[in-house]
């Protein structure tokens, strides 16, 4: 009886736990079922990247979205932007595209840095069904004017610090370089270009002073750059290539002087006397005519003293002044006798101290050879020439008859040839 009992209700837990099979099975179609019917995503949302001032797109792509509805909510703030047809965030920069119910488009005009960050696109399933696309704001580098270093005029033998600020995103590489390409000095080193927003160098020379530029680029085009002008204060500096100048009576002679100085000097030439040169261009052919030409801080002065007379000879002495003080040399003009040229015309200056002759044509010079005369006026020369056809003569004959004369003939032509010598 017991054994019946067990045996019935065992068929019973069997037939029960059939019946549930059959009904997990059903369920597990039926959920295979409306999971086919419901919206899925088709497409992942792309990251996007736009720089500061340009449009963005972000597109969500949804299948099966039958009756349900599309939304696009910012992440960071849990705004929602918009539901379905309708934007719903105040933001006037923000719109909505759609194509068919299953492509929309989220719209952003003139992105600003503060739209950066992730954006979210939900269907209102059960549970909610979302995807994420984050949009990345990037920002060209732009020099920040107040805290960056202005033009700047400082003394030689300072130090002098330069600096430049940028902002961007991603951050900016600011370096410095000159703005010709020379290389700096340095740090006791030439380089073409200092990495870093501070450029410093340390004890200013005037052949630091030039424009520089501070370059800020960070991949996002445009790079920027900023011109730092460097000026540095000296007093003059002088030389003069020839202290020394040789010209003849008539000539045209040249007298330079090379000055250095920041601020730029106030240049002129004086007389032995002390007084000032000065020419006047407009009229041709004037005694004087002063010149100068300006290279960067250096400025290179000419004197020309035209149709030179003895009263020209003497001292001439260039000077320059600035604010930080003043400078002069002395060039001293000395007559020469005017040398024996077959273009003695061209000759324009006659440099005594390296013995150079600076002229528009290289004159040839003709010498004529040294010729000695005796105490009668008869030329040294002639005689020695004519001893010396004579001796060679002589010697000819003398060893011709000691080969074929007696001893007699040898001694007879010995003493005619000392006769013809004494007479010459």
């Amino acid at each position: 009886m017991t054994l019946n009992i067990i045996i019935i209700f065992s068929i019973i837990i069997i037939i029960q736990i059939s019946k549930g099979a059959d009904i997990h099975v059903l369920d597990s179609q039926t959920r295979l079922l409306e999971d086919s019917s419901m919206p899925k995503f088709a497409e992942t949302i792309p990251n996007i990247t736009v720089s500061v001032g340009k449009d963005a797109l972000l597109s969500c792509v949804v299948e099966n979205l039958n009756n349900y509805k599309v939304a696009w909510v910012r992440v960071a703030t849990q705004t929602i932007l918009s539901i379905h047809h309708n934007v719903i965030t105040q933001n006037p920069r923000v719109s909505l595209t759609y194509n068919d119910h299953r492509s929309w488009y989220l719209h952003i005009r003139e992105v600003e840095e503060d739209d950066r960050g992730w954006y979210m696109c939900q269907i209102n399933t059960d549970p909610m069904r979302s995807r994420k696309g984050y949009l990345q704001i990037v920002v060209p580098p732009v020099i920040i004017e107040n805290m960056t270093s202005n033009d700047m005029v400082v003394r030689e033998g300072s130090n002098v610090t330069l600096v430049c600020k940028a902002r961007g995103y991603p951050e900016p590489y600011v370096m410095w370089r000159r703005e010709d390409g020379e290389e700096m000095a340095v740090g006791g080193e030439d380089v073409n270009v200092v990495d870093g927003e501070i450029l410093h160098i340390t004890k200013v020379s005037r052949l630091h002073m030039a424009p520089y530029l501070c370059v800020a680029s960070n991949g996002v085009p445009p790079s920027i750059s900023k011109r730092v002008h460097l000026r540095v204060q000296f007093p003059p500096m002088l030389s003069i290539p020839n202290q020394l100048e040789g010209a003849y009576i008539g000539q045209d002679v040249i007298l330079e002087c090379h000055t250095e100085a920041y601020p730029a000097s106030i240049n002129y030439w004086t007389t032995e006397r002390g007084d000032m040169i000065i020419s006047d261009v407009s009229r041709a052919g004037d005694k004087y005519e002063t010149s100068s030409t300006t290279i960067g801080y250096s400025k290179y002065m000419k004197l020309q003293i035209r149709n030179v007379v003895s009263a020209d000879f003497g001292s001439y002495r260039c000077v320059a002044k600035n604010s930080l003080g003043e400078t002069d040399g002395i060039i001293k003009l000395d007559e020469i006798p005017m040398p024996t040229s077959t273009e003695g015309n061209n000759i324009s200056n006659i440099d005594l101290s390296t013995n150079l002759i600076r002229s528009d044509h290289k004159p040839t010079i003709v010498r004529k050879p040294k010729v000695f005369t005796t105490s009668g006026g008869e030329s040294i020369y002639k005689k020695h020439f004519c001893i010396a056809v004579y001796i060679s003569y002589i010697i000819v004959i003398v060893c011709y008859n000691i080969l074929f004369s007696s001893r007699n003939e040898i001694e007879l032509i010995a003493h005619v040839s000392h006769q013809m010598i004494n007479k010459l």
